[in-house]
């Protein structure tokens, strides 16, 4: 019957998906009973409530329960153990956890504004001083519970320290300054720059923001307590800290601390391979070098294939340039689904 009523919808122009919907089944479904010329309708119609089941007063008390003053900011992974230390048992924790998100209540319970959880804008640079990255971390001084902080800059396009301050602070006005110098030296152009960092108050401060604007230089930021928005500049800072020649020992002061992260930003920049650019180093990428470099590096494989064929199965090793660099790439489905199958 359900067959029939379906044909009939689509001969009458109705989508098959939309008449599908209708009837309480998906397309997938249609087809497969297409298969089977003479098979009726094979749902089971609407099963029985199981005897175990939590009735209707126990649902409305655990949800009762999960909605108050004292319980609406806690999982149910912390409820029922609370509940269980004062002797009380409502429902298992899986049950918590089935009940609150039927009525939509697991995500966000409490009564304060909803968190903004979407992702982060997607930038796309192909050419350097179009998206930088940047961020702040602390190193140690002699004194206990007293630190240095270092500002960085990145590019993403070609992984180049644009710029660093090590400071005795964080504050947007260092950060403010720092930036507007950068964007000076490197001839940026108004309105073709992002610049992206986490949600830190130096980040946000009054001062860095008002230069941004005037600058031209469009801000972007990660989300809350999510650490992998900001990639570059956390993968930067373990670089740096993992580098041989890190001190051991805290730095005696401001100055020692300056003279160190100098000598490593003339390293990084001028002398490190970098594995996400093809081993070329960020200065000669961001000069536009690295296609010169990369050419001779093919023609040499070219050349040692030419003299030993058997040691190649297939295409030498790819050392063409990246063309494009992705902050917070947005996974499309094609890519998903390849992702997935991989």
């Amino acid at each position: 019957m359900a067959r029939e009523l379906i044909q009939e919808a689509v001969c009458s122009g109705a989508r098959l998906w939309k008449a599908c919907e209708v009837i309480g089944i998906t397309v997938r479904t249609y087809q497969r009973w297409g298969k089977s010329p003479g098979k009726a309708d094979g749902r089971h119609g609407l099963r029985g409530r199981p005897a175990n089941s939590l009735s209707d007063e126990e649902r409305a008390e655990l949800i009762a329960i999960a909605t108050s003053e004292r319980f609406r900011e806690l999982a149910p992974s912390q409820i029922v153990p609370i509940l269980a230390e004062e002797g009380v048992y409502v429902a298992s924790e899986s049950s918590f956890y089935r009940v609150l998100r039927h009525e939509k209540l697991l995500a966000h319970r409490e009564g304060s504004r909803p968190r903004n959880n979407g992702r982060p804008a997607e930038y796309i640079a192909t050419g350097p001083n179009q998206v930088w990255s940047w961020d702040i971390t602390y190193l140690r001084s002699a004194l206990r519970g007293q630190f240095y902080y270092l500002y960085l800059v990145v590019d993403v396009w070609s992984r180049k320290i644009v710029a660093w301050e090590v400071a005795t602070r964080e504050c947007s006005e260092i950060a403010a300054a720092m930036i507007a110098g950068a964007s000076l030296q490197n001839g940026v152009e108004r309105d073709h720059l992002v610049i992206h960092s986490d949600n830190g108050g130096p980040m946000k401060g009054a001062t860095l923001l008002a230069t941004l604007q005037f600058l031209g230089i469009t801000p972007s930021f990660s989300r809350p307590r999510v650490y992998d928005d900001n990639p570059y500049s956390e993968a930067l800072f373990r670089t740096l800290k993992y580098r041989p020649e890190y001190p051991s020992l805290p730095f005696e002061s401001v100055q020692e601390a300056q003279r160190w992260v100098e000598g490593f930003v003339s390293w990084y920049n001028t002398e490190h391979r970098h594995s996400g650019i093809r081993f070329v180093t960020p200065e000669s990428r961001h000069a536009g070098r690295d296609a010169e470099v990369l050419t001779r590096r093919k023609e040499v494989y070219e050349e040692a294939k030419g003299r030993n064929p058997s040691r190649w199965a297939g295409a030498t090793r790819n050392w063409s340039p990246i063309a494009e660099v992705s902050l917070n790439p947005v996974i499309r489905r094609g890519e998903h689904e390849q992702r997935a199958s991989a």
